[in-house]
């Protein structure tokens, strides 16, 4: 993955998540399940890196709104 940029994390409330798991399926559940308690920018897609198991997804969460509805 790419390495995180300074404006995702600039300001208090302003947080970068990275998801590890088995299969996409999950990854992107445990996305949804924050998306339910904060707004956040998602992921379309995972990463596999080679020689590593199950797959990464980040996302970026701002604590300081609400999501929409």
């Amino acid at each position: 993955m790419k390495p995180i940029n300074d404006g995702h994390v600039a300001e208090s409330g302003l947080a970068v998540v990275e998801v590890a798991a088995a299969d996409d399926e999950t990854a992107f559940a445990v996305q949804e399940l924050l998306a339910t308690r904060w707004a956040i920018a998602p992921a379309d897609r995972t990463t596999h890196e080679p020689g590593e198991p199950g797959v990464r997804l980040r996302c970026h969460l701002d604590l300081r709104q609400q999501p929409e509805a």
